[in-house]
């Protein structure tokens, strides 16, 4: 949709079909992405908003905060203690369900088509079961396209945008409740349906979607549904128990709870500390031990008895005691591990680049069509899968003897599968008594039971099968990939890296003559080279990995096959997540800056062109602002006309330096008292010149009980009023870029509210008169706040005036114009800041920071800039 939004703005900016209601710059217009690049780049657009992560300190807060004590501290802190509690449980059982008719309804297709093929096989009726499957599939496909057309946000695996949810972007509705239900329905159809798709990764969205409702105790799609919950209402709170319900869907997909809490903190959660590590690792083992208690329960009876962590089970990696020679891995398997992890980034930035390719082509030619056209799309790709697989399973299998022990591998596969999972993921079609169609195998039976087969059978599989296996399945996931279906990435990545490292086992062992090595471990290190070239993850799924296989003595060959398929596959392209992440236009801040961006400072790249209202403004001008304006904050500014000469001269911001000549020297006890009269968050000019004329005076008691006064005076009206003025398009630079002395900031949700709720007051009147509005008040609308558009006007008399300063927070996060990019970068990104005013040694705002102006194609823009004026 972004290149669609793009293209369509780019032909009609002119009529003004975009519906913006401002004429935009050059430099937006690259932003936005409305410019056509050589390589066909899709940029970051603007119309993604940032989460509010740091606290507004305004007066409503702070009568909060008079209000805490000890005791109602440690009560807060046990209600989010009971929160992440029981979003863990939530998760846990969100996983258990889709895990149920998942099976339910894979036995169910399975065991009517291969009763089916095995009645055919006799009487050459084979048709009319390729037909029983398709009908089976396309059922299900179908259900879960539906399901997508009802919220289009559910397609995918979700990681992309819970990734940029935690980077500090708003993605429109990623964790509402009509999400969370038809992304579960719609995995367990697409799952279900024979697609080349896996319902961990969902698993993450699901409970990040959990995380951010759970704690509100509202929905908006269930509005008649209240609760009196007065707490967690602001971005920070919701951000927290995202990152604890992110954590959990890993927790319950891989029954890795460490390694979910890694990945919420590798994935994007820019400020963490102690805290969030303990709620959030205490989320992860609830989700984890749920699962494992419900599903140990129903599946082998014996409640409590914990035998199935998570939804994905790796089984255990043990040699049998008869092969004294056999050892899960040497030193010298380290060297064939790296190579693989060559291979593995290879295939990873193939995957990726097609995938990239098939992406861009979908928002060009499907997107833009009707719904119906993605519905098509995905049967499309259904009836494709299920033609291959059926024709690949029952013409290109090769029977294989199977092996010594039985029907399958080593004791520890027969510990962690029932026996009839055994026994049902051995097919043999066509093939006589005690042999088995390898094909078939793979092919004809759910994921995670040929991930199983690949990892702990002792049956060999021939290298032809492992190769055509691979083949098909690389292509297939990833057509499947990006169709409008729910559908997770984990498993198909690792089903098909554990073919290719089978298949490299297979040829060691049976051209170079390599006995001493185990199949078992090749496949698992070809599964993570191959997830590890696609997703592009180090920390987080290296643990999952060890968690999965609970043998630590793979910690190192893992960490060294992820750590070189992730360079190699770096070289070429991103992972699969950031390259959707960047078809989307989402303005996702990296970890850090390079070096090379150090050359620029804030100057460089804020917005000097600034939208701000003053500190008394009548609802007139308020209006006027917030409808012809998209901007999500306002500096709240007093004008300092004293200083315009010197302000603009050449039309450059010259001012950031004080200058100060010898007549005006202040006095010790005066820069005290401008500091003092600054940190109050009032410096208006009035007050500065009282204590001017005061410096003088002889009796410094009387002088400094007159400031105190002047101080405490919380409704002083500012001096340089002007409510009837408001910045204009007609504006000349000079009247533009005045010089404004900055008091703080105010968000537009703030001043919507205070409009919606009638608060101010008339010209005649003090602004003591003013209503007050409690912090609960401010928040009672969270997150759904009123449109300036749907408000009556009518109920509003425009020549009444507005007192922001108790609402604003008058201690925002600032920088100096001559701050470089590094440090800015790393404060915004760090403090989760939405907002970071420019304000210059005098105390004048020159600009403004936004996530825009920090996104990697922004910077790369104002550095050429850069060297183009050296």
């Amino acid at each position: 949709m972004a290149g669609c939004r793009g293209a369509l703005c780019c032909c009609c900016r002119w009529c003004c079909c975009c519906g913006e209601r401002e004429t935009r710059t050059p430099e937006e217009l690259t932003i936005l992405g409305e410019t056509q690049e050589e390589d066909d780049e899709i940029l970051p657009r603007k119309d993604y908003e940032s989460l509010d992560y740091d606290r507004c300190i305004n007066d409503p807060y702070l009568e909060v905060l008079e209000t805490m004590d000890n005791k109602k501290g440690r009560k807060y802190e046990a209600v989010k203690w009971m929160m992440v509690f029981a979003i863990g449980v939530c998760t846990g059982l969100v996983g258990l369900f889709v895990d149920f008719f998942v099976r339910l309804f894979t036995q169910l297709k399975f065991g009517v088509v291969q009763t089916s093929v095995e009645e055919c096989s006799q009487k050459g009726c084979l048709a009319l079961s390729l037909l029983e499957l398709l009908g089976f599939n396309l059922t299900f496909v179908f259900l879960a396209s539906l399901l997508v057309l009802i919220e289009p946000v559910a397609a995918g695996s979700g990681i992309p945008e819970i990734k940029c949810y935690l980077n500090g972007v708003k993605v429109p509705g990623i964790v509402r409740l009509r999400t969370l239900l038809c992304k579960v329905f719609g995995v367990l159809f697409s799952v279900a349906g024979g697609l080349f798709v896996g319902k961990e990764g969902p698993m993450i969205h699901s409970g990040a979607v959990v995380g951010a409702g759970l704690p509100q105790f509202q929905s908006i799609s269930l509005r008649k549904i209240q609760f009196n919950f007065p707490y967690f209402r602001s971005d920070r709170d919701k951000r927290d128990f995202v990152s604890a319900g992110a954590a959990a869907g890993v927790a319950a997909a891989f029954g890795a709870p460490i390694g979910g809490t890694l990945f919420s903190l590798e994935e994007g959660s820019s400020f963490w500390n102690q805290g969030l590590t303990w709620k959030v690792l205490f989320c992860s083992m609830s989700a984890t031990f749920t699962l494992n208690f419900f599903r140990s329960g129903i599946q082998f009876g014996s409640w409590g008895s914990f035998q199935l962590p998570g939804l994905l089970n790796f089984g255990e990696f043990k040699c049998s005691d008869s092969d004294k020679k056999c050892h899960l891995w040497t030193a010298m398997d380290l060297g064939f591990f790296v190579v693989m992890g060559v291979i593995g980034g290879l295939l990873g930035a193939t995957f990726n680049c097609l995938n990239k390719r098939l992406a861009k082509y979908r928002m060009r030619n499907v997107h833009p069509k009707p719904k119906l056209v993605r519905v098509l799309e995905s049967l499309l790709v259904s009836v494709v899968t299920t033609v291959v697989v059926f024709t690949a399973s029952m013409v290109l299998g090769e029977c294989r003897q199977m092996s010594a022990s039985g029907q399958i591998g080593n004791d520890s596969f027969q510990l962690q599968v029932s026996s009839e999972d055994v026994n049902s993921s051995i097919k043999t079609f066509f093939c006589p008594n005690e042999t088995y169609n390898d094909m078939a195998t793979l092919f004809f039976n759910p994921q995670e039971s040929a991930i199983l087969q690949l990892f702990h059978q002792d049956g060999t599989f021939s290298p032809v099968t492992l190769a055509l296996f691979f083949v098909l399945y690389f292509l297939l996931a990833c057509w499947t990939y990006g169709i409008s279906v729910p559908s997770g990435l984990f498993v198909p990545s690792l089903l098909c890296g554990a073919a290719f490292g089978r298949l490299v086992a297979n040829v060691l062992k049976s051209y170079i003559g390599l006995g001493h090595i185990y199949s078992g471990t090749f496949a698992l290190i070809g599964a993570a080279a191959f997830l590890g070239g696609v997703v592009r993850m180090t920390i987080s799924l290296t643990v999952i990995l060890i968690e999965s296989t609970n043998e630590i003595t793979y910690g190192l060959p893992i960490m060294i096959t992820l750590m070189v398929a992730k360079w190699t596959g770096d070289f070429f392209n991103k992972g699969i997540y950031d390259i959707h992440v960047g078809l989307r236009g989402v303005p996702l801040l990296e970890w850090e800056t390079e070096t090379e961006m150090d050359k620029l400072r804030a100057s460089d790249i804020m917005e000097p062109n600034l939208t701000y209202v003053y500190p008394h403004t009548r609802i007139q001008s308020l209006v006027s602002i917030l409808r012809t304006t998209v901007h999500h904050a306002f500096p709240v500014v007093t004008e300092n006309r004293g200083n315009e000469k010197e302000f603009m001269k050449g039309n450059q911001l010259i001012s950031n330096n004080i200058r100060f000549k010898k007549s005006s020297i202040l006095t010790r006890a005066g820069e005290q008292r401008r500091r003092s009269q600054s940190m109050k968050s009032y410096p208006s000019s009035e007050l500065r010149n009282v204590c001017d004329e005061h410096l003088a005076s002889e009796e410094p008691a009387e002088k400094e009980d007159l400031l105190q006064q002047m101080l405490e005076r919380r409704y002083t009206p500012y001096p340089n009023l002007y409510p009837d003025q408001s910045p204009s398009e007609d504006w000349t630079m000079e009247e533009r870029f005045r010089p404004l002395t900055f008091h703080g900031l105010i968000l537009r949700s703030q001043l919507v509210t205070l409009l919606v709720r009638g608060v101010c007051y008339s010209e005649n009147q003090s602004s003591a008169s003013q209503p007050r509005l409690s912090y609960a008040e401010m928040a009672e609308d969270y997150p759904r706040y009123p449109d300036i558009h749907d408000l009556d006007l009518t109920l509003l008399n425009p020549r009444m005036i507005v007192d922001v300063t108790p609402y604003m927070n008058p201690s925002p996060f600032t920088v100096s114009p001559n701050t470089h990019v590094s440090q800015v970068f790393n404060l915004f990104r760090t403090m989760g800041l939405r907002h970071l005013p420019v304000v210059n040694a005098v105390g004048e705002i020159v600009g403004i920071i936004t996530r825009h102006n920090l996104t990697y194609e922004f910077l790369q823009a104002r550095l050429r800039q850069h060297y183009q004026t050296i």
